[in-house]
């Protein structure tokens, strides 16, 4: 089911959210599409930021739910670039779920997500040149 061994990724996670009734299915469970919305829009986040205008979703691959998450769990969504091509992005993210009550955290779900960079008319367009840091004043 979950690793219980894998630790949460250091850092702040793209987005959290906490799991509320509203978000459930009909089972009573956490509906996976909500945690699959939730990665989107923090993938979606790191492209758009990445290609310094509009990202549209074109795949989403390499799914797998793990774990449940159930309601009143935090969920925290990491999401790093996995690779830039000429117009389009490739953002690999994983969802973490901790228990209201508890530190213990697991993986939910992992994914890897495809985006194409594209203009004001919806139309794909080159990917711009990534941004160095600026250097510090030199001493």
């Amino acid at each position: 089911m979950y690793d219980k061994t894998a630790k949460m990724p250091d850092g702040i996670p793209t987005m959290r959210a906490i799991a509320m009734p509203a978000d459930t299915n009909a089972n009573g469970d956490i509906f996976g599409g909500w945690l699959l919305s939730l990665m989107d829009l923090a993938a979606g986040s790191v492209a758009g930021r990445r290609s310094r205008g509009r990202a549209a979703t074109v795949a989403i691959e390499a799914m797998a739910f793990l774990a449940p998450v159930k309601v009143g769990d935090e969920v925290s969504v990491f999401s790093h670039i996995a690779r830039v091509g000429h117009t389009s992005i490739r953002v690999e993210v994983e969802a973490w779920r901790r228990a209201r009550e508890s530190d213990e955290t697991y993986k939910v779900t992992q994914g890897v997500f495809t985006f194409v960079a594209i203009d004001e008319d919806g139309k794909p367009r080159q990917m711009p040149p990534e941004e160095t840091p600026a250097a510090g004043p030199a001493t």
